[in-house]
Order: structure tokens, then sequence, then C-alpha cells
């Protein structure tokens, strides 16, 4: 087959530019491991600010590795931050609802426990009104 290179490919060129493909497809997979790192140890981290130190991460990678490193640092910072406006368990809650948005769930643990627990409340409530008329009625005809 002629080419306008002036010479023929064959097997082993066709070869080489899957292997230069697949070694660029492999640095671009390990830079977007890389850059995101620092946003998935603050999300297993529950940090506060965990969504800005994703974004950091992924562009901390672009120009130079500085940025990076304060993202990196800045997961792995203690997140004991107390908000005058809020008491620590409302600080918490607030936590946990971005986490879930961040990792895309429905809702937090601390509400689904409390839904269940508020279910589980009610359906005891609804048993014991379902028993008490039985229960009340028999005792009179006796």
């Amino acid at each position: 087959m002629a080419s306008l290179l002036g010479f023929d490919l064959d097997l082993w060129d066709y070869l080489t530019f899957l292997t230069l493909m697949l070694c660029v497809v492999a640095l671009i997979v390990a830079w977007l491991f890389l850059a995101g790192l620092p946003g998935r140890i603050a999300l297993a981290r529950k940090h506060p600010e965990a969504e800005a130190v994703k974004y950091l991460g992924y562009a901390g990678l672009l120009p130079t590795v500085y940025p990076w490193m304060q993202a990196l640092i800045w997961a792995f910072k203690p997140t004991d931050i107390v908000d005058i406006r809020r008491f620590p368990p409302a600080e918490a809650m607030e936590t946990d609802k971005e986490i879930a948005r961040l990792r895309g769930l429905p809702a937090t643990l601390h509400e689904a426990v409390k839904e269940s627990s508020q279910d589980a409340i009610a359906d005891a409530q609804n048993m014991s009104r379902a028993t008490a008329p039985a229960q009340g009625g028999e005792e009179g005809k006796s």
C-alpha cells in the first residue's frame, strides 16, 4: 500500500501508533487519578470544604504542582471547626448533608435514622390504638 510519506506502513507501524495512544490514555487516567486524590481524601474524612478541596486538586495539577500540594495538605487538615452561628451537632448535620450531596446520596445518615425512628414511633402508636379498643370492649362484656 502506497503512502503519502514515501514509504509503506506495515503492521509494526500500526502497533507503534496503538502503543503511543495507549500511553497517552494511561497518562491522562493517571493524571485524573492524582488530581482527584485530595478531593476523595477530603470526602472520606468528612471535610467541611470537601468540594473546594476537590476543585483545587483538579485545577492544581494544570499549571504547577504547588496548588495540588496545598489541596492535599488541606484535605488532611483537622476539621474541628465550630461555627458560632450553629451549635456543634447542627454543624455536623450540615457537613453530613454536604458530603451526601457531593457523593450523590439521597439523604444523610442522620436524616435516615430520624425518619426510621419517627416511622417506628408512629407504627407503635397506631398498633397501641388498634389494640386498645378491642381490649376495652372485651373487658366491658365480662
